[in-house]
């Protein structure tokens, strides 16, 4: 793999951290700020929604800038806001600083996919844009796992400045990395908008909200699910996480490697065996063995719908002449899907349903999102069966 991919890997691993972390500190940061559960998952839902605006804006402003000033500036973006975080004396200073923290996000992961893409051979780029993704994988197998503990041993906010040390490692890893990459076009919003007229693009990008929502519904409320429903002590969370991290980098693994094979195959699978894992998971939260199953499965199955979807929405948006502004929505509604999800499973909570209905919640998610993949292959086969009759 070319060098450069490494270094977005160093920024993937940061923005992995920082957004996946929150869900084995929660019990620490509501704690501390003396609120309910429900309400210290506004630093998961915060920081999702903040990817979601900010995507589509930090592109459009970026267009214009060579390609690695603007991913040192979008790392810069990234680390001012974990310390933001880290030293926030109120839970509204702590979500601002999310929300700063994840301006960086999607235009990152967007910039960063078309990067890795146009460095390797048309077979190989669902690969690439994998390898960009393993550094999130890698963040979540051994970061996540370790910033719990740090947050269980120390305080959570040890974990921010942590996190923003890693921020000041991705801004040197870019800089001695990165190749110098000319400046783009800029971005035509008229052109750029006709992606989003194309009914697969809608109906995958639809399907980037529903699959990975599924997991993150979960995910987000782990830790108090584990204690209170599984029997799990705070140190055994620690080690579900990395349970968690390890079946994403298995499905980071799998998506890259079958969706250059068969995108549609690929989603069909995952996708229905995820909504089956968080069915089992629901009737199963008590029994430990059980449990620790569902956290490997449900991750390792959700991660791997990422890089066929983002491979998926950055053809159909190229076909249109728009990918720039696609891959970095595309990135948002991911994100949107995480606040989606981690709004459903403090829901179900809210409601009074129990510390496990979240998991039902997200195999419904998961079953949606399901349908869109049909649709979406039922689309495709349409426009092939058109172009070929055209010919």
């Amino acid at each position: 793999m070319p060098i450069a991919l490494f270094a977005l890997a160093v920024g993937a691993f940061g923005i992995g951290l920082t957004e996946f972390v929150i869900a084995g500190i929660l019990p620490q940061i509501a704690a501390e700020f003396e609120v309910g559960i429900p309400s210290a998952g506004l630093m998961a839902t915060s920081y999702a929604l903040g990817v979601f605006v900010g995507a589509p804006l930090m592109t459009v402003l970026g267009a214009r800038i060579p390609r690695k000033t603007m991913l040192i500036g979008l790392a810069l973006i990234f680390t001012l806001g974990n310390i933001l975080t880290a030293i926030a004396p109120t839970l509204t200073l702590a979500v601002v600083g999310r929300v700063i923290t994840s301006f960086n996000h999607g235009a990152f992961f967007g910039i960063g996919s078309i990067i890795a893409a146009s460095l390797v051979a048309p077979g190989r780029q669902a690969s690439a844009i994998a390898f960009m993704f393993s550094g999130l994988t890698l963040a979540n197998l051994l970061g996540v796992p370790v910033g719990t503990w740090l947050a269980q041993t120390f305080s959570w906010r040890l974990v921010f400045w942590l996190i923003a040390a890693i921020g000041l490692l991705t801004i040197a890893s870019i800089a001695l990395l990165v190749p110098r990459i000319e400046k783009g076009q800029a971005i035509a919003l008229k052109t750029e908008l006709r992606a989003f007229i194309d009914p697969q693009v809608l109906l995958v990008m639809g399907i980037t909200v529903f699959g990975p929502a599924a997991f993150f519904t979960s995910i987000t409320y782990i830790a108090p699910m584990m204690i209170e429903e599984g029997g799990f002590s705070a140190s055994g969370v620690a080690w579900l996480m990395v349970l968690f991290g390890l079946g994403l980098a298995v499905g980071n693994w799998i998506g890259g490697r079958f969706a250059d094979r068969s995108l549609f195959g690929t989603l069909f699978i995952t996708l229905a065996a995820q909504a089956v894992v968080l069915l089992v998971f629901w009737l199963g939260v008590d029994n430990e063995i059980v449990a620790a199953a569902c956290v490997f499965l449900m991750a390792a199955f959700g991660f791997a719908t990422v890089s066929p979807i983002q491979k998926l929405v950055m053809d159909r948006a190229s076909h249109a002449g728009a990918p720039t502004m696609a891959a970095s929505v595309n990135i948002g509604m991911f994100n949107l899907g995480n606040a989606l999800g981690a709004w459903a499973g403090g829901a179900t909570i809210a409601a009074g349903f129990g510390l496990a209905s979240p998991n039902w919640a997200g195999a419904l998610l998961s079953v949606i999102a399901l349908g869109l993949a049909v649709m979406a292959w039922q689309t495709a086969r349409k426009g092939y069966v058109l172009q070929v009759g055209a010919e």
